[in-house]
């Protein structure tokens, strides 16, 4: 993983995706590509989607499965991943 960094994505259709980009991604693309990507089915915060991407998914939070997203369209939001909030992501 050290070429590549976690970054949480919304999308203009509500979706809510983790996962891995080249480090020298252009981030403010309007489509991305993620590597282990994991779609958040149900957030289970209580302080929003930026919840996500500090501390992780909750206990409550619905996780997909990993799958890479060769393209991910509609790009509205790109948020920095904390190293635990990766972890919990990875895990869920």
């Amino acid at each position: 993983m050290s070429d590549l960094k976690p970054i949480l994505v919304t999308t203009a259709h509500r979706g809510v995706f983790a996962g891995l980009v080249p480090a020298d991604t252009d981030l403010s693309a309007k489509t991305l590509s993620l590597k282990d990507a994991r779609m958040a089915i149900y957030w289970g915060t209580t302080k929003g989607v930026m919840e996500l991407a500090e501390t992780g998914p909750t206990g409550k939070s619905r996780i997909s499965a990993k799958a890479d997203i060769p393209v991910l369209h509609d790009v509205t939001a790109v948020f920095e991943v904390s190293d635990t909030a990766w972890a919990k992501w990875v895990s869920a």
